[in-house]
C-alpha cells in the first residue's frame, strides 16, 4: 500500500533539541586563606576553652565532693558553728612580706589548709585570744594537725613585739596591707577583721568564717567543725604543699 513504508522516528530524532546544548554548571567561590585561618583559630580557642573548664572540674571535684559530703550527704542533724561562705573566695595574687622581711606570693601558702588570723602587730588583748585559741585548735587535731597552717596576717608595718615569740612558735607569720586583704577577706557586719578566725582550703578558697571574739567553748564547737572537714578531706588532701 501506497505509505505504508513510512518508518518510525527514531530516538536521536525524539529527543528536544535542548539536548544538544551544554550542561550549566554553578560555581560556589572558595573561601580566602584569611578566612580559613580565622576559622580553625575560633575552633581551637573554643575548643581550648572547653579542655580548660574540664580541667578545672577535674580539679575542684574533690573538694566540691568533700563540701558535699560534708554539708549535704550526712547532715546527723547537726549544726555547723563556722558560717560558710559563698560564694567562696579564691586566695588573690598579691605580695606579701615574710617575718624575715622576704618579699612572698600571697598564693604560696596555698595546699594546706589554713587557719588564719589577722590583726595589726601591737596585737591588743583580742588578737591575743585568738592567737592562743589558733593554736589551741591546730593541736586539738592531733594526728591531723599537720594537714594545717596556723597563719597571722600582719595587717600593718609596725614591728612585732617580743612578748609573742612564743606564742608565733610554729606559725606561719606574713604582712598584708588590710586594705588589699580586702580583696579576699571580709569580717561580719559591725566587726573588725581582728574579730575572727579564717579557714581556707588546700585550693586558697576562703571557705569559713568562725564568729567574732571567739571564746574557749565557741573553739569546742570550731573543733567540731575542723574535724569533720578533715574528715571528708582526708581522701584527697595530704600535709605539706
Amino acid at each position: 500500500m501506497s505509505g505504508s513504508n513510512s518508518s518510525p522516528p527514531t530516538v536521536a530524532h525524539a529527543l528536544p533539541a535542548a539536548a544538544d546544548e551544554p550542561l550549566g554548571l554553578t560555581v560556589h567561590s572558595m573561601p580566602s586563606p584569611r578566612q580559613a585561618l580565622d576559622a580553625a583559630a575560633t575552633r581551637r580557642k573554643v575548643t581550648g576553652r572547653w579542655k580548660m573548664i574540664l580541667v578545672l572540674l577535674c580539679c575542684a571535684a574533690p573538694v566540691i565532693a568533700s563540701y558535699f559530703t560534708y554539708y549535704v550527704i550526712r547532715p546527723e542533724g547537726r549544726s555547723v558553728y563556722g558560717e560558710l561562705i559563698d560564694p567562696q573566695r579564691p586566695m588573690p595574687n598579691l605580695q606579701a612580706t615574710s617575718a624575715d622581711g622576704a618579699t612572698i606570693q600571697l598564693q604560696s601558702l596555698q595546699g594546706q589548709w589554713l587557719l588564719v588570723a589577722v590583726a595589726g602587730a601591737a596585737c591588743d588583748s583580742v588578737c591575743e585570744q585568738q592567737l592562743y585559741l589558733q593554736r589551741q585548735l591546730r593541736e586539738s587535731l592531733g594526728r591531723e594537725k599537720d594537714r594545717l597552717d596556723r597563719v597571722w596576717i600582719v595587717s600593718d608595718a609596725a614591728p612585732l613585739p617580743k612578748r609573742l615569740e612564743d606564742a608565733l612558735h610554729g606559725a606561719t607569720v606574713v604582712r598584708v596591707p588590710e586594705a588589699q586583704l580586702a580583696q579576699w577577706l571580709a569580717p561580719t557586719a559591725g566587726h573588725a577583721l581582728a574579730d575572727h578566725l579564717y579557714l581556707v582550703d588546700p585550693m586558697g578558697h576562703w571557705m569559713m568564717r568562725f564568729p567574732p571574739r571567739m571564746d574557749t567553748a565557741g573553739a569546742s564547737r570550731a573543733k567540731r567543725d575542723l574535724d569533720r572537714l578533715m574528715r571528708a578531706s582526708a581522701s584527697w588532701d595530704e600535709p605539706g604543699r
